[in-house]
């Protein structure tokens, strides 16, 4: 490097670099750093540039971790960068744009320089070459300053423009969450001015130079105006790396002796129009524009950080959670969320939960559980399995998440996943009001489907040497609807059939279960071959119909004035659930369906044959009215709460760091070295 433009290919030979590296000490105070320094660039903007820079100068970094214990010049570099951070608002103010660019150029050096040293040595090693001085060999500085710590200080203060000696967790966390909420674009190329912003900027805003891509560079680690444009996600590389940051930062252990302070400042921080004082034991609070972060959260949840932002602040932020929900535009929030879900198939599995545990969350709040269904939506043009030109939002959230559990079911089978589906949707149950036709209908047939399920898996399990073509073929004309098998002609078979399963249950049910997965286990001749799926999903299978069951009984119970489609799809199907009204496992929660069934089963046959579906639902409107309410029996009320894991840590911290390696902005890590997450994990 040096007074000249640089070219990676000419690095490695590079005299300047050679020095830095070689078994010379060099003064903080040598003009040397001056020559250095002042050469033109251009910082990586993609993680493949990255790359090539790493492989380039690889043997200089190398050479200076052997010579650095007896030089000390990678502390001397560092000091000369402290020193110039000292003036460098000044030199905005005087436009010394030969000073600033210097004092990026150092910058810049420190990054490529720690990045190595990170990745080749442990973080013992790491700070004692902090502490290295020119000394005899191997000797260090046991009173030196903790240049490491000065090094980040200084990178705060550079951040958040605030003092040194001040604390600045608080006001690190504000600039980071502006950062994201801003969605700054990169300056275009020989941009001269940044734009001075007047709340929560740092003094990289006020930096009026003509070298302002420059800087902006090094604190994005590239991603400025002169490259192709970036995916829309990355549309603000400063935006995003701050994010990352953020959530790096929010996901530290706590120290033996000290909580985590971002995650306190995270926890505690409160709108700007919020005047009441802030509690005295409440440490690293701040204020912040709570409906610019609302709108930022809104406008960016396609990115995994982003939801995932927004899942931290929901669960550990009391002041945010309760601004949210008391919004009258949750349908900006609230799609944004629902689109993840529906396009699972093309979201990672960490993405897809962090959705789900929003809407949990969301759900646990009744107020929300009823506004959702007075927010009528026209159009949704992302929702494919049927046009959909007017629907509330709440019927939305049924549809895709019942998708979601269906797509589990059949795809990942995760027990977590399909687990906290079911807890939304029985939280919203009590309060289903006026569900669109489509959503009930997938109520009821999503139900049936697993009703179904269940009785060929009995018949698996109690009969696996039986092969019972006709409820087989059965099965095997299901579509992924489960639409299909009433329609058969061999329905009353298996009406039949489940009526004798399900007598046999109720005498000893846990006994033969029992005894026909041992016989089961003997047809395998062996205990390490493992059970079929569908023995293994009897469990899985009886815990969704029950809980399906449950949600079903909850609207009745609660709503059923509201619900006359609810009540329609399920005398469609009621052949079907006549059947489990014997199953011992669901006797209690079949009473009051049951219940309604027969007595609107009545109705209808009263009003004769050959009913319009507009005369049915006149005849339900009716009945609702007439049906005392008393006869319906009372179950608790579904309430579920999400709760973190005891150890919250070992899924976030690897799931942040992949977000880092993945997405940030002109980053690159070897992948033979990457411990902390599988390469292939999603």
């Amino acid at each position: 490097m040096g007074s000249n433009s640089s070219r990676i290919g000419d690095l490695p030979k590079n005299e300047y670099l050679k020095k830095l590296s070689g078994t010379e000490s060099v003064s903080e105070n040598d003009p040397f750093w001056n020559q250095l320094l002042s050469f033109s660039f251009p910082a990586p903007t993609s993680s493949t540039e990255l790359k090539l820079l790493e492989e380039a100068t690889i043997s200089v970094c190398r050479s200076l971790v052997e010579n650095n214990p007896r030089t000390g010049n990678l502390g001397a570099l560092i000091k000369v960068f402290l020193s110039r951070t000292k003036e460098l608002k000044l030199s905005a103010e005087c436009q010394n744009h030969i000073f600033i660019w210097q004092t990026h150029n150092a910058l810049f050096i420190i990054c490529c320089l720690l990045k190595v040293f990170i990745s080749e040595m442990s973080e013992e090693e790491l700070q004692l070459h902090f502490t290295y001085e020119e000394k005899s060999p191997g000797s260090y500085s046991s009173d030196s300053e903790d240049l490491l710590e000065e090094l980040l200080c200084c990178l705060m203060q550079l951040i958040t423009d605030i003092p040194l000696f001040l604390p600045y967790t608080s006001k690190l966390v504000k600039t980071l969450l502006y950062n994201f909420i801003r969605q700054e674009k990169p300056p275009p190329p020989g941009a001269h001015v940044f734009p001075q912003q007047s709340d929560g900027g740092g003094l990289l805003y006020g930096l009026a130079s003509g070298v302002a891509t420059g800087l902006w560079t090094v604190f994005t680690l590239g991603g400025v105006g002169s490259k192709a444009a970036t995916p829309p996600e990355l549309s603000s590389p400063l935006a995003n790396q701050s994010l990352l940051l953020l959530l790096v930062l929010a996901n530290l252990t706590d120290a033996p002796d000290a909580p985590n302070p971002y995650r306190q400042a995270i926890m505690s921080f409160k709108n700007t129009q919020d005047s009441s004082p802030f509690p005295s034991s409440i440490p690293h609070t701040f204020q912040i524009n709570f409906n610019s972060l609302y709108t930022a959260l809104c406008e960016q949840q396609t990115s995994d950080q982003a939801t995932l932002l927004l899942y931290t602040l929901l669960h550990q932020n009391s002041n945010i959670r309760t601004y949210m929900l008391a919004r009258t535009d949750m349908e900006n929030l609230v799609l944004p969320i629902l689109e993840i879900l529906y396009h699972v198939e093309e979201r990672n599995s960490h993405h897809v939960y962090m959705a789900l545990i929003i809407l949990l969350i969301l759900t646990e709040d009744d107020g929300f559980n009823r506004s959702i269904h007075e927010v009528i939506l026209k159009n949704i043009t992302w929702y494919s399995e049927r046009v959909l030109t007017e629907i509330s939002l709440g019927s939305l959230l049924i549809l895709v998440v019942i998708r979601t559990i269906q797509y589990n079911m059949t795809r990942t089978r995760d027990k977590y996943l399909h687990t906290n589906c079911l807890a939304a949707l029985a939280n919203m149950s009590a309060q289903f009001r006026s569900l669109h036709q489509y959503a009930a209908q997938r109520i009821i047939s999503y139900t049936c489907r697993h009703l179904r399920r269940y009785v060929y898996v009995l018949d698996k399990l109690y009969f696996p040497h039986s092969h019972c073509s006709t409820l087989q073929h059965c099965f095997s004309t299901l579509s992924d609807n489960g639409e299909e098998l009433l329609s058969l002609t061999c329905s009353h078979i298996l009406r039949s059939y489940a009526s004798s399963l399900f007598s046999l249950l109720s005498k000893k049910h846990n006994k033969v279960l029992e005894q026909a997965t041992q016989s089961l286990r003997g047809s395998l001749s062996s205990n390490d071959v493992p059970l079929p799926d569908y023995a293994q999903d009897l469990n899985v299978i009886e815990e969704v119909i029950r809980m399906m069951l449950e949600i079903i009984n909850s609207c009745l119970t609660n709503s059923l004035h509201h619900n006359p489609n609810l009540v329609y799809a399920l005398l469609y199907k009621r052949d079907l659930f006549e059947q489990f009204r014997t199953h011992p496992s669901f006797q209690d929660i079949m009473q009051n369906i049951d219940l309604v069934i027969t007595f609107f089963s009545s109705r209808l046959l009263q009003a004769g044959a050959e009913l319009s579906v507009e005369r049915v639902l006149e005849i339900i409107k009716q009945g609702v009215v007439a049906l005392p309410k008393d006869r319906l029996k009372k179950f608790p009320e579904l309430k579920f709460k999400y709760v973190e894991e005891e150890q919250p840590e070992e899924f976030f911290i690897p799931y942040v760091w992949s977000l880092v390696y993945n997405s940030a902005v002109g980053l690159y890590w070897n992948p033979q070295d990457i411990q902390l997450f599988t390469m292939d994990s999603d």
